[in-house]
């Protein structure tokens, strides 16, 4: 499996698309903190774990997208005619697929990485700060969850009809546009802005609900589950 898994990778992430997705990624992170997060997110500072999740929630859509691209590429049909070959192979067809499935994430943990880089990059040049450690968990409780959620949906609807990752590429928009709650504040990123306001001290220390934490797990294991579906349809 991990020649498979290096093979995918390889022929993923050394493509003229995903370096095109990378700068795409970096050019609109730049555009958002220098107009957007630089005047700070609720009172807080540019670089407080708040400013930084409303950063990656603006971000979050394109990564999406970004995500959904690299399943597409797997999911074409020339794609799944070239499958088909792996039916006379030693390894279990699902082996393939999950070797592919975790190029997918790999590729959508680079291009997020590429955007929590950028951030840095715009700390470090504007306000000389350097305490990256306070970022991390925000980082991962935005993105992981929903990019594997992302994944997990998009590898299911892309192996039923091509065309449905359209609409799943624009689902992000569905949380925006709804007024969810608290819990949820995560899925539209209102609660980088809300949050804060609500807490006692002046640009408080980074702090979630538990209802939020058990809705990001159990998006994270939605998405894991529907690629598992997925795969063992087939």
């Amino acid at each position: 499996m991990s020649k498979i898994f290096r093979y995918e990778c390889r022929r993923l992430l050394l493509s003229k698309f995903f370096f095109g997705l990378v700068a795409v990624t970096c050019f609109y992170g730049w555009q958002v903190l220098e107009h957007v997060t630089i005047l700070g997110i609720a009172h807080t500072a540019p670089f407080s774990p708040w400013s930084f999740g409303d950063y990656l929630s603006r971000l979050l859509p394109l990564l999406w997208l970004g995500t959904l691209f690299s399943v597409s590429i797997y999911t074409t049909g020339a794609e799944r005619r070239a499958a088909m070959l792996t039916q006379a192979a030693p390894m279990h067809p699902a082996v393939y697929r999950l070797a592919r499935f975790l190029c997918v994430l790999t590729a959508s943990a680079l291009l997020s990485l590429a955007a929590v880089f950028t951030a840095v990059c715009f700390y470090a040049r504007m306000f000389r700060w350097h305490d990256w450690g306070t970022l991390v968990f925000p980082a991962l409780v935005t993105l992981a969850p929903a990019l594997l959620f992302a994944a997990g949906g998009g590898w299911l609807l892309g192996y039923m009809r091509v065309w449905l990752l359209v609409p799943w590429a624009l689902f992000p928009l569905l949380p925006a546009a709804l007024p969810l709650p608290e819990a949820l504040g995560l899925w539209n990123g209102k609660l980088f802005s809300t949050r804060p306001l609500l807490l006692p001290s002046l640009d408080p220390a980074f702090s979630l609900l538990p209802e939020t934490i058990v809705m990001q797990c159990a998006l994270a294991l939605a998405g894991a589950g529907l690629f598992f579906w997925a795969a063992l349809k087939k």
